[in-house]
């Protein structure tokens, strides 16, 4: 009698409850438990994703406040009178104070720190008393030609610089290696301008295999519409090929000069993080294993220096789109590097200001991007 209670209060749960009872049952119960398992490590993926965020915003706006800190206090106390470049030396006091009222120099100067944040953040950064232009303007106009010969130029570091640097480490002590080391100390202890001389005499007035300084030949000026500032992209945008190999012409010998310097130290960091690990153990148990020299170097040797070389090649970029004022002189290249130079010759403190501001940003953005990049390749770090 129990039994049968039993069976006929089994058969009523089944028939309101089937997906509770019976294989079929379970098998349901463990989808929604996976189901609820896999939606709660999404959310707290998702959360940490926000966090992690969240936290690379915090950090570089604090980063960015504290350059605008370093910059105009800088700007404060150098012995360079903004006013005077203004009004010139032969203002009256009256003109002087005038002027100094209108630029806010009156003010206490944590007002003034203050109110040059704000106008920073809203992309006001003064007029330029060289160019009587706003500051802005022409740093649009001018730095994407410093960031195109610095692209140029990573890019041939970067593809000459890591073969080498790993060639070396593996061939050490023969004459590849000694060949490979010497022609990187070249690139720490060659002055840049003196290499941008020689280059000009040698390449351009003596074989004539490059153009000469400048972006573009000067009946070519003005033909393309700028759209990005970056001279090939923009001639190839108008399928104006004529401009683009012209262009081309000028920017290879300065590109490959600071290539060259790049070449240089990534050659001799990747040399060093080769040697480190074809040293250690599991490289020597692929060997055993049999495998093909080829596949050890660049499968198993080089995978593990990926992320130290992500950082060495960041800040290698960073200091070509900082550091290219020699070569922008020598080339009278329209960079930023040559407007910064105009700008201190002149006391152009708005644009001085404006330009380092820019150039320490792209230099914090940069080693941003590595530590993201460094994550991606990186589990651990996650």
């Amino acid at each position: 009698m129990h039994g049968g209670i039993r069976n006929g209060a089994a058969c009523l749960v089944r028939r309101q409850w089937p997906s509770r009872c019976g294989p079929d049952g379970a098998a349901s119960t463990q989808e929604r438990g996976g189901a609820l398992r896999r939606k709660t490590a999404g959310a707290q993926r998702l959360k940490q994703a926000a966090r992690s965020l969240g936290g690379f915003v915090v950090v570089t706006a604090l980063t960015f406040i504290g350059l605008m800190a370093i910059t105009f206090f800088i700007g404060r106390v150098i012995p360079i009178d903004p006013v005077l470049a203004v009004v010139g030396d032969r203002a009256t006091q009256e003109q002087y104070d005038a002027a100094r009222v209108a630029m806010g120099l009156d003010r206490p100067l944590v007002l003034q720190f203050v109110s040059y944040v704000g106008d920073v953040f809203q992309g006001n950064l003064g007029h330029s008393v060289s160019t009587n232009r706003p500051v802005a303007q022409d740093l649009a106009r001018v730095f994407p030609a410093t960031l195109e010969m610095a692209t140029l130029g990573i890019l041939i570091g970067v593809g000459l610089g890591v073969p080498c640097g790993t060639w070396a480490a593996a061939r050490q002590g023969t004459w590849v290696d000694q060949l490979i080391r010497v022609f990187a100390l070249l690139g720490y202890s060659v002055p840049a301008f003196w290499l941008g001389l020689v280059g000009l005499v040698v390449f351009y007035a003596n074989l004539g295999w490059v153009a000469g300084p400048g972006r573009v030949d000067i009946f070519y000026e003005g033909l393309v519409v700028p759209r990005t500032g970056l001279m090939l992209v923009d001639a190839a945008l108008a399928s104006d090929w004529e401009v683009f190999w012209n262009a081309l012409d000028h920017l290879i010998l300065p590109a490959a000069i600071l290539g060259f310097f790049s070449l240089a130290y990534i050659a001799r960091m990747t040399r060093s993080f080769m040697l480190d690990t074809l040293g250690q153990e599991f490289i020597t148990t692929a060997r055993v294993k049999g495998v093909s020299e080829w596949r050890v170097i660049w499968v198993h040797g080089f995978r593990p220096i990926r992320v130290p070389l992500i950082s060495v090649i960041g800040l290698s970029y960073a200091a070509l789109l900082e550091g290219s004022v020699m070569i922008e002189t020598v080339f009278s290249w329209p960079g930023i590097g040559n407007y910064l130079t105009v700008a201190l010759l002149n006391a152009d403190m708005n644009a001085v200001l404006g330009a380092t501001l820019v150039i320490g940003a792209v230099f914090i953005l940069i080693n941003k991007l590595s530590d993201v990049l460094y994550r991606v390749l990186d589990p651990r770090s996650r």
